[in-house]
């Protein structure tokens, strides 16, 4: 069994055509025949039912392509490490990050990180915090920057910022000309909050827990940008990152005073993980250039 049948076998399954397929994987389809012919040979299976050119998958080659498919992966990752080992500054480097981040801090890291090393490539991907954890987990990307403060045993955190988090209000309410406002003054107020997957949810319940608050949840959103949407609406108060992506017209926001709140953003990765030597560039250059910053908007 060669490398290739493999490659052959999966094109095939994924176009269902032979001359398509050949053509795909610059072969003559006599060529791409005889090959899958003889894997079907060594395996002792038919892997598709034939219908003149085009091919589907049956319950054989289902089972075969799972396997092949997580193979064919593991092979791409091998050659890129050797050749990342050559050559780390020619590198790709997976990183997610929560929705919201991608405005901001994302590209500002991708931008000044370019700079330094110009032909590592980024592979983006965004989720949300459970999701983006579980990827990081299996060793499915190589970073993932969020505002999480409950880590799992073996990931690490460098936190690159401090943000502070407002109070979210309708243009229409009693508060809304306040430039501040006292946390307790919003204790009966109809509160829309975020769920369960999402960092900043983690940060406010300590942050109320601590204060001995309790908010009188209306709604939950499973996205910040849901919430400042229902705030936007009128149908409730909630506490925020006064961030670009949420400033909706409809909505004041009011600095947290007596107490203020802040959240930290940082960057996390699996210790157990193969990590490349481009990641490891990266990883450097974020210890080395963002040291604990702080964010407030006036």
């Amino acid at each position: 069994m060669e490398l290739n049948q493999l490659e052959y076998f999966r094109t095939l399954a994924q176009i269902q055509h032979f001359t398509q397929a050949a053509k795909e994987l610059h072969i003559t389809q006599p060529a791409l025949s005889l090959s899958i012919a003889k894997l079907e040979d060594e395996l002792g299976v038919p892997l598709f039912e034939r219908q003149g050119r085009k091919v589907c998958l049956n319950r054989y080659g289902e089972i075969f392509l799972k396997r092949i498919e997580t193979a064919l992966i593991e092979v791409e990752k091998g050659k890129q490490e050797l050749l990342e080992e050559l050559n780390p500054v020619r590198g790709t480097i997976s990183l997610a990050f929560l929705h919201i981040m991608g405005t901001q801090i994302v590209p500002r890291l991708i931008s000044e990180f370019g700079q330094k090393y110009p032909n590592i490539q980024f592979e983006l991907s965004q989720f949300s915090n459970d999701v983006a954890v579980n990827k990081l987990e299996k060793g499915n990307c190589d970073f993932f920057i969020t505002t999480s403060v409950f880590l799992k045993e073996g990931i690490r955190k460098l936190d690159l910022l401090t943000e502070e988090l407002f109070v979210a209000v309708p243009d229409t309410h009693y508060l809304s000309q306040n430039k501040e406002v006292d946390l307790f003054e919003i204790e009966n107020e109809a509160y829309i909050g975020i769920k369960s997957n999402c960092g900043l949810r983690d940060t406010l319940d300590l942050f109320f827990q601590k204060k001995g608050f309790t908010p009188k949840v209306k709604f939950e959103g499973e996205e910040v940008t849901t919430v400042s949407g229902l705030v936007a609406t009128g149908l409730g108060v909630s506490i925020l990152p006064l961030a670009p992506a949420l400033q909706l017209d409809g909505i004041s926001w009011l600095r947290l005073k007596n107490p203020s709140c802040t959240r930290n953003i940082g960057i996390t990765w699996t210790e157990s993980n193969y990590m490349s030597p481009s990641a490891q560039l990266f990883k450097t250059f974020i210890a080395e250039n963002y040291a604990i910053q702080s964010i407030s908007t006036s």
